[in-house]
């Protein structure tokens, strides 16, 4: 450090700069922020205010108190630089210039012994009192330069730096000491001041990777304790010494490039720090790529940028099919990367070869075979088979196959197995090998996406596929299947009603004539030549059966092959029934109640009648001639076409069961008649013509089938009570006779013995 000294002002006040160009020496490496140099301005006149600026403000600001600070961090360059500082006044807007000439200080050389430099002194800046005026002012003259000291120093310790010490000290006795992190702060102890001498010294090796730089601030006091100087602030710049290596940030990288890329194109990018000065060459890193494993197709395939890390392809010809990964060596050197004093570490990139779909997917046959069986569906008939190059299960490698021909009628189509890749041609439409006993398609494969760009191959790969049909035993099968006759009702057993054949698809088999049989025929009214198909009828025909349903009866024939294996088909035969008027009109209800008197004694009667129009109503209502008694008593009167009113025609009729016939008459050609027997309940009514008379309604509540089933169960009473009675008997004799069968000598009686013992009791009993 250069010795700072203070000099006393002239008398004479000139306001402005001393001098015009101003000199100072500072370190080579400036921080932002940094106090460089105290400019000093001198103005007469104490009131005024004034602006100091800097012809290079992005690299230096000045303060309103004449402090020089460094803007941004840069490394000064052996030649001196130089810039302008301005004052202005505020008010006159008058100003002055300085030029300042800031030189790069020597490199630190370290020294000890004889070799040493001369520990330089900081002295305080000292006050002015001026005698002539009340007005007291300090001056500072200048900041103090940084101090530079190297990392890692040997030593010996502690090692002196400066002396701090005032120009007063030649009439006082001053105390110096220091303060701030490294002195009485943690860290503590680092930095130590002599308090007699102002020697500062360092006590140990520093770490600037641990701490850049300290802050100190150094005071001076009297034996009484009593500040004499103004703190004068006090920074060490710890200088950066290449004590570290590179460290990449992940020992291996990763990373991925699309095969067939360009040169040039980006791949990934390594990065290593450095806990040296990023600002100095201690930490200013380079990259290079040591070795490459293989080193196919060149050993050259990738370049890294020797600043940024970024590696990118510099060679052609990636291919993936060939080569899948890459492994790369990279170095990364401080000091710029001189090999001779720059320290080196070492890291993995592995580079992975993408797919792309360069490679199309080729049959691996011209043509390929399979047979089906005719009629079947969802069956595989063939497998293709193709090659792709690219990466298994990605689309590049996916195939897709599709017909291009043989198969118009869409019988076939092709899936694709997804862990195999082939292709699996399916029937998904029946085949008859009477028609079509064989195929040949044409099919193609692509993959799922487009070839990438630049490929010569063609897209897709094409091949036949020759698929026989085989023959089988087909089912016959009648024509036409239902089979509609319309036939009337009435039919006599053993008429020929139609002949039902089927068909054998079966053109090409030696086999013998179909034979028939009956499958399903619910009433049993036909039957069925097993030659001819002739179906004749066994019973009569009628329309009114319970069997036939909306007038149709539906009958199942079979028809049967003798191939191998058998096969058979049905059919059924629906016969429509027209209706014919064989069924006479009955009345409904069969029984009904009316009153012994003339009022009231209507009853409504129905006329129901199997058959269908125009065999049924209207229907007419009469009562026949014979007896005599029918008429006299009854008259009968239509009220619509199915039904009528009986009511009396005398005026009393005595209460009874009475038998009242009527003849129904139905509209049919020829016309069907019936005389239907109404059995009407005459009793005696109340004013509302309902029955009072309930012992003689009850008892001709009871019918003939009725007083039947009465007689019935009391002669099964009878009959039970006359078998017990006989088993009873037969009881009591075969007890007598049993008895009669003991032996004498067995009879309990000659059997008991006397004792001569008394206190019998119930224990002898």
């Amino acid at each position: 450090q250069a010795p700072i000294k203070a000099t006393c002002e002239d008398m004479s006040c000139k306001t402005g700069f001393p001098e015009d160009v101003h000199s100072a020496v500072v370190s080579r490496s400036v921080h932002g922020g940094q106090p460089l140099l105290n400019v000093r301005f001198r103005s007469c006149d104490g009131n005024k205010k004034i602006h100091f600026g800097s012809s290079e403000p992005e690299d230096f600001r000045v303060s309103e108190d004449g402090v020089v600070y460094a803007e941004r961090s840069f490394q000064l360059s052996a030649e001196p630089t130089e810039f302008v500082v301005s004052a202005q006044d505020k008010e006159t807007q008058e100003e002055w210039q300085m030029r300042v000439k800031l030189t790069p200080e020597p490199a630190f050389a370290g020294a000890s012994g004889k070799d040493q430099k001369k520990i330089q002194d900081i002295i305080f800046p000292w006050q002015q009192y001026k005698h002539s005026s009340p007005l007291k002012r300090q001056k500072r003259d200048w900041v103090i330069p940084p101090i530079n000291l190297p990392e890692n120093s040997r030593g010996p310790f502690p090692q002196e730096l400066v002396r701090i010490r005032s120009d007063r000290d030649k009439s006082l006795s001053l105390r110096y000491s220091v303060t701030g992190p490294g002195a009485d702060q943690p860290p503590t102890g680092i930095f130590i001041i002599n308090p007699i001498s102002g020697q500062l010294s360092v006590t140990k090796p520093l770490d600037r990777e641990q701490i850049a730089s300290f802050h100190l601030r150094a005071h001076a006091v009297d034996v009484n304790g009593n500040q004499v100087e103004n703190p004068i602030d006090i920074v060490i710049n710890v200088i950066d010494m290449n004590d570290n290596r590179p460290e990449f940030l992940h020992q291996v990288w990763n990373g991925t490039v699309p095969e067939g890329s360009k040169p040039g194109t980006y791949v990934m990018t390594v990065t290593a720090i450095d806990a040296d000065d990023p600002n100095a060459q201690n930490g200013m890193l380079r990259y290079r790529i040591l070795s490459q494993a293989p080193s196919s197709p060149s050993p050259n395939m990738f370049t890294i940028n020797n600043e940024t890390g970024d590696i990118i392809t510099v060679a052609a010809g990636l291919d993936r099919e060939k080569v899948q990964q890459y492994t790369l060596i990279i170095q990364a050197t401080d000091m710029e990367g001189n090999p001779t004093y720059g320290l080196s570490n070492t890291a993995t990139a592995v580079i992975t070869v993408t797919d792309v779909n360069d490679n199309p997917p080729e049959f691996t046959a011209m043509t390929f075979y399979g047979e089906v069986p005719e009629n079947r569906v969802d069956v595989i008939v063939a497998n293709l088979t193709v090659t792709d190059k690219d990466q298994p299960h990605t689309p590049a490698w996916n195939a897709m196959y599709r017909m291009t021909g043989g198969d118009p009628a869409g019988r076939f189509t092709i899936l694709t197995d997804p862990n195999s890749n082939d292709g699996l041609v399916t029937v998904v439409k029946p085949i008859d090998f009477e028609t079509n006993r064989m195929f040949v398609l044409t099919v193609a494969a692509e993959n799922q996406v487009p070839l990438a760009k630049g490929i010569q191959h063609p897209p897709q790969s094409t091949a036949t596929v020759s698929i026989t049909v085989i023959d089988v035993n087909e089912s016959p099968y009648f024509v036409p299947n239902p089979k509609p006759v319309r036939q009337e009702e009435g039919l006599l057993a053993g008429s020929v009603l139609t002949t039902f054949t089927a068909q054998d698809p079966d053109r090409y088999m030696q086999q013998t004539s179909l034979r028939y049989s009956k499958l399903s025929d619910p009433a049993n009214w036909l039957k069925i030549d097993p030659i001819n198909g002739q179906i004749t009828t066994t019973a009569v025909l009628d329309r009114e059966s319970i069997y036939v349903q909306n007038n149709m009866y539906n009958a199942t024939f079979l028809a049967s092959d003798n191939g191998i294996p058998p096969m058979s088909g049905t059919g059924t035969l629906q016969i429509h029934l027209l209706d014919i008027n064989d069924n006479a009109p009955q009345v409904n209800p069969k029984e009904a109640t009316t009153c012994e008197t003339l009022q009231p004694n209507a009853i409504n009667i129905t006329a129901v009648d199997p058959d269908i129009d125009p065999n049924a109503g209207p229907f007419a209502f009469e009562l026949p001639d014979t007896p005599a008694s029918i008429k006299r008593n009854w008259t009968i009167g239509r009220i619509s076409g199915d039904h009528a009113q009986l009511s009396l025609r005398i005026r009393f009729l005595e209460a009874g069961i009475y038998d009242v016939p009527i003849v129904i008459t139905d509209s049919g050609n020829p016309h069907a008649s019936s005389t239907s027997v109404l059995k009407v309940k005459v009793c005696q009514c109340d004013i509302n013509g309902d029955c009072t008379d309930v012992d003689r309604i009850v008892g001709a509540g009871l019918g003939t089938g009725a007083i039947i089933a009465i007689l019935l169960c009391i002669i099964i009473l009878l009959i039970l009570v006359l078998m017990f009675v006989v088993w009873m008997k037969r009881r009591d004799k075969e007890r007598q006779a049993k008895q009669l069968l003991i032996d004498p000598e067995d009879d309990v009686r000659d059997n008991i013995l006397k004792y001569d013992e008394e206190g019998g009791g119930e224990e002898d009993q």
